[in-house]
């Protein structure tokens, strides 16, 4: 399948790779084939590697956030004992802003990755995020200069949230454009693999912390220590990504001037179907991350009364098996498709989310561990496949732009505020099986989401294109991986 010349009044024209004759074949390291060098093979491992350690260094510091919000609550918002959740409301509110900020990153930095290339825009958003991170591991509290406190935190969040409108887009596409076409799911899910690393260290550091120095010698200086730890790993993180060379995909396209000078414009005006697409399926993957991941230690300690350290160290063993299942998943994503999977996850939170969470509830630690694990479960299979799924919704042109807009854009009004809201819902309503009808809600979102993408298991991200194939939208059927890679094999081959 040969992409069409396409021009654009708003844009310059844009022109599609030329078919190379049969006597000089397109190489077999060409942009989607397995590499066929050691070279290749260790610019393909930095890739994974750069990429993933990135992520983990953001959610480590969301991960902390979580853990901490007792604490911060009480350092910066002056948070008592009796006050009816308000302090940790409040908390919870000044995370949520941060995510407001997040679609500004999108706009700037997506469009910035689609002109000047991906491997620099990661540079410099896990530079942004390291800095800040670390910097609220030096803040003064409440106590210390007032309400000044809570304000620079709030500038501390700001700038991650800015960082990070700009850091997953990146990784994932950069990733996704760096992996092979046939392995893109399992390659793809070392992505979701360091965002679990990063939540584990998290949780280990904080929950290590509280059992030895305990909650008063946290709230006295102690919380500060996760976020200085941000520091060493933000700046490895950055002396790989220093060391990367562009994606391929990019590379190619950037080579065959198929980018274009405004992808935020064409975006909006040719991609708008699949923004509203990702959108969607962004609402259910977020709002089950961030409830399940972020929002849970507070639930369960402050909501349903349970031991903290109980709680953080169930959450740990989740993670743990998450981390074992998520490289697996991926692969199966990359042999029966996206989609069924995908379809399997967002039907599971619609029915299963509710009674998951009311088993948390009751005094058995083994039902509250099972009804974590259902949760962690499909989790799993979300997470497993969205960095291959998502950047495969955009050509290569606004692929950066669409992903990062959409994404962001989801996650600001609808998933990140989940926590704040889902507090302050069961502090107001004193139903604790909010969190679950939140979840059950999204996946009927996802749901609806999934079934209008296409199949782009082992399809080809190169060209003007979109990848896979028209009529694999609504519910999956079989043929469409096998259909999608030999049409990626004969573009190579073309």
């Amino acid at each position: 399948m040969q992409a069409k010349t396409t021009t654009f009044k708003d844009e310059p024209m844009m022109t599609s790779p030329q078919p190379v004759s049969n006597k000089h074949p397109e190489p077999l390291n060409a942009p989607g084939a397995e590499p066929c060098t050691e070279e290749g093979k260790r610019s393909l491992r930095r890739s994974i590697l750069g990429s993933a350690l990135g992520n983990a260094v953001e959610w480590f510091d969301y991960g902390v956030y979580g853990y901490l919000t007792i604490y911060m609550a009480t350092n910066f918002f002056g948070s008592v004992e009796g006050d009816g959740g308000l302090g940790v409301t409040l908390t919870l509110a000044t995370l949520a802003l941060s995510f407001l900020v997040r679609p500004l990153g999108g706009l700037i930095l997506g469009p910035l990755g689609d002109r000047v290339g991906r491997q620099k825009v990661m540079v410099l958003t896990v530079t942004l995020m390291t800095m800040a991170t670390g910097a609220i591991g030096l803040l003064p509290t409440l106590d210390t200069v007032g309400l000044l406190a809570p304000v620079l935190l709030l500038i501390c969040r700001l700038v991650q949230g800015f960082s990070a409108g700009g850091e997953y887009g990146g990784a994932a596409v950069y990733m996704a454009e760096s992996a092979p076409d046939r392995r893109r799911g399992f390659l793809g899910s070392f992505l979701e693999f360091g965002t679990t690393v990063g939540f584990i260290l998290a949780a280990i550091v904080c929950t290590s912390l509280v059992a030895v120095v305990g909650d008063q010698g946290m709230e006295d200086g102690w919380w500060r220590v996760p976020f200085l730890l941000t520091i060493p790993l933000g700046l490895t993180a950055l002396w790989i990504r220093t060391r990367l060379v562009e994606a391929p995909v990019f590379s190619e396209a950037s080579g065959h001037r198929e980018t274009m000078r405004s992808p935020l414009r064409h975006a909006f005006k040719h991609n708008w179907r699949q923004l509203l697409v990702l959108a969607g399926f962004v609402v259910l993957l977020n709002v089950a991350f961030y409830l399940i991941l972020g929002y849970m230690p507070t639930y369960l300690s402050g909501q349903l009364g349970h031991s903290t350290a109980q709680g953080n160290w169930m959450l740990v063993a989740i993670m743990g098996m998450m981390l074992v299942a998520i490289p697996p998943v991926g692969a199966l994503s990359d042999r029966f498709g996206r989609k069924p999977l995908l379809l399997v996850a967002a039907a599971g939170y619609t029915l299963l989310s509710v009674p998951a969470v009311m088993l948390l509830g009751l005094p058995s630690v083994a039902l509250q561990f099972l009804g974590l694990a259902v949760l962690g479960l499909l989790l799993v299979i979300l997470v497993a496949s969205v960095s291959s799924t998502l950047p495969a919704l955009f050509p290569t042109a606004v692929r950066y732009t669409g992903f990062a807009i959409a994404y962001n854009f989801s996650t600001a009004f609808f998933a990140g505020p989940s926590q704040t809201i889902a507090n302050q819902l069961i502090e107001t309503t004193g139903n604790q099986l909010v969190p679950g009808w939140y979840m059950a809600i999204a996946g009927v979102i996802g749901l609806v989401s999934v079934l209008c993408m296409r199949e782009t298991a082992q399809a080809t991200l190169r060209g003007e294109t979109l990848p896979g194939a028209p009529e694999s939208v609504g519910f999956p059927k079989p043929g469409f991986v096998e259909q999608n890679r030999k049409d990626a094999e004969a573009r190579r081959s073309s």
